[in-house]
Formats: C-alpha cells, structure tokens, sequence
C-alpha cells in the first residue's frame, strides 16, 4: 500500500475526524447507541433492531463515496499487498474485535472520550499490535 504523503494535508484528515465525532454524538443523542462501526455491523447481520444499523452503515458508505467524487484530486492509495495478505487481515481484525468487544471507533473514539478503562487497555493492545505487524512485515 502506498500513501501520497508528499501531498498530504491535515485537512481532509481533519474533516474527516469532525465527521466521525458528529456521527458519534448524533448517534449517541438520537438513538442512545455508542458508536462501534464492528458491533453494528455484526449486529446488523445477526441480531434484531436491524434498520437503524443498515442505515448507518449506508450512511458510512455513502458518504465515503460522495466525499471521494467531491475531491477534487482524491489521495493517491496503490495496494500492492498480496490479496491472501489482505483477507487474512480482514479476518484477523474482525477477529480482535470480536474478541475485543468493539473495534478503533468504539473503543477509540467513543470509549476513550467516555474514560472507559476497558476501551483504553484495548486502543492499547489495538496500536501494539498495528505497529508489531507493521514492523515485522516491513
């Protein structure tokens, strides 16, 4: 995977963070739900009370893609990892969030601004094992 890091600007990271923080707290307001993008997939295709979650995870779609048309140069992202490496990531990160009762948005972003004790012991196993990986495959 190759990032356009020459022509990186906060800017679109920024507004991206805004976004996700105002999708948190409409979430958390009008429908008394944390938001954890894992659990909310899986309950929407698992458990009941599948609506609310179908439309949010349309939403976050939907969204991706109509900021990416707006761009006007979107970021440059070349995948070059093998496609075994990047299923078996898949896998493996629904695995830890499985495990782990959530996932970076419900543990990092909700969790840790609740001072949950549990979402900071995961973040920090979250970003442990990022840079493990990361160093052992480079």
């Amino acid at each position: 995977m190759t990032i356009d890091l020459v022509n990186f600007t906060p800017i679109t990271a920024i507004g991206g963070g805004i976004l996700i923080g105002c999708a948190a707290i409409l979430l958390m307001a009008g429908n008394k739900a944390i938001m954890g993008v894992s659990g909310i997939a899986r309950s929407a295709l698992l458990d009941g009370d599948k609506k609310w979650r179908l439309c949010f995870l349309t939403g976050i779609v939907s969204a991706a893609a109509l900021a990416s048309n707006l761009m006007t140069t979107p970021p440059l992202v070349e995948v070059t990892t093998h496609k075994g490496y990047l299923l078996t990531a898949g896998l493996l990160v629904g695995l830890g969030t499985s495990l782990g009762n959530g996932c970076t948005s419900g543990h990092g972003v909700c969790g840790l601004s609740r001072f949950s004790k549990r979402s900071f012991v995961a973040v920090c196993l979250f970003m442990a094992t990022a840079m493990l990986t990361t160093y052992l495959l480079k």
